[in-house]
């Protein structure tokens, strides 16, 4: 296949993205990207040393959009909310990518930076020690299982109605709160699920909820 005349690594990143969103993120490949680019693997090499750097790129497109400031004057939590709410959107966007958005956080720079004002929250909310450590991982296993979750067991999806459909003899509960749950926005799932996580944080590190 010939090569394109103008390849540019945002043009590479869309490729590998259009790969990742629409066969998972197992098909991704150097071989799957050049197929998807009309290109032979050896010409993308030309561009690219190796799947790691394909990878990068695929980050770095995820997290553009992501912005990273907070209004001063709003409560910690709020400011924590926004910054989940962010990624929440961008990374739910292409949910087969998060686990390259995990295993390169420390090699985009847009990550660094929403890390680094996620920690400064934190750190005005005298977090301090391993109680920020601890605080900031929680949050981010929240965000990224919601993501994931949101994904692959959405709460209006097929299993959710199969279990509200259940015997209410043998299944009173799950049966009840499935119907429930089938009714429940994900923005609100996620936005109550954050503030209990958060409220749990605040006990934890003996921090104000609006401190």
């Amino acid at each position: 296949m010939p090569r394109p005349r103008s390849l540019t690594p945002d043009a590479i990143a869309a490729a590998a993205l259009a790969v990742v969103d629409r066969d998972g993120y197992t098909a991704l490949s150097m071989r799957s990207v050049a197929h998807e680019l009309r290109m032979s693997t050896m010409a993308l090499y030309r561009y690219l040393d190796d799947r790691d750097e394909l990878e990068r790129l695929i980050v770095d497109r995820v997290w553009a959009p992501v912005t990273v400031d907070v209004p001063a004057n709003s409560p910690w939590t709020a400011q924590i909310a926004l910054l989940a709410g962010r990624v929440r959107e961008a990374a739910g966007a292409h949910p087969e990518a998060v686990p390259l958005l995990l295993r390169h956080r420390h090699a985009s720079r847009r990550s660094l930076e929403w890390i680094e004002a996620m920690l400064g929250v934190l750190a005005g909310a005298r977090f301090n020690g391993s109680a920020r450590v601890v605080a900031q991982r929680v949050i981010v296993n929240y965000l990224v299982g919601t993501i994931q979750a949101e994904h692959l067991s959405a709460l209006d999806g097929a299993g959710t109605a199969a279990m509200a459909a259940l015997p209410p003899a043998e299944f009173p509960h799950l049966r009840e709160t499935a119907h429930t749950a089938g009714r429940l926005a994900p923005d609100t799932e996620f936005q109550r699920g954050l503030a209990v996580v958060l409220e749990g944080l605040c006990a934890e590190g003996g921090v104000p909820p609006d401190g």
